[in-house]
């Protein structure tokens, strides 16, 4: 795999999941796939902690794959625009998912009070939790490299 540093350009084709900081879109999808599908089928005491956290899930998922697909099909063209909206859109969805696996965890903490039911569900949002900070992880490693290959584009 070659490395962020020595290709200042985003990659196309099939040659994006061999990439480093671009095959990060797999884990990206499949993480936040599986947030999604976690908050989606717990129940929701606390609606406004959990709209935030499916919100988050489902638009880095689906802005995710659109770029995956995007730069699969080398709609780029190698254009410095594209390296720059890289970095904006891995920037704000690492700060996104920083925010809702806090607020999740937050609500899974302090929720057995709220919920006499809730250990019944306790295992699927603490499953949330930490695939909402793997998420995020990940993200943060890929806009790392991301402004890596935009400071030497």
């Amino acid at each position: 795999m070659s490395s962020a540093t020595s290709t200042a350009s985003l990659p196309s084709g099939l040659s994006v999941l061999t990439t480093f900081p671009d095959v990060l879109f797999i884990p990206e999808i499949v993480f936040g796939g599986l947030v999604w599908i976690l908050v989606a089928s717990s129940r929701v005491p606390l609606p406004i902690t959990q709209g935030w956290v499916m919100f988050v899930s489902v638009f880095c998922f689906l802005m995710s794959t659109i770029l995956l697909c995007l730069y699969l099909g080398g709609v780029h063209g190698g254009s410095s625009f594209w390296v720059t909206l890289d970095v904006i859109f891995q920037e704000t969805a690492a700060l996104f998912y920083l925010s809702a696996a806090v607020l999740e965890a937050n609500f899974t903490y302090f929720a057995r009070s709220l919920d006499p039911t809730f250990p019944a569900i306790y295992r699927e949002n603490i499953a949330a939790v930490v695939f909402a900070f793997l998420a995020t992880l990940v993200y943060v490693i890929h806009k790392v490299f991301s402004l890596l290959r935009w400071k030497s584009s």
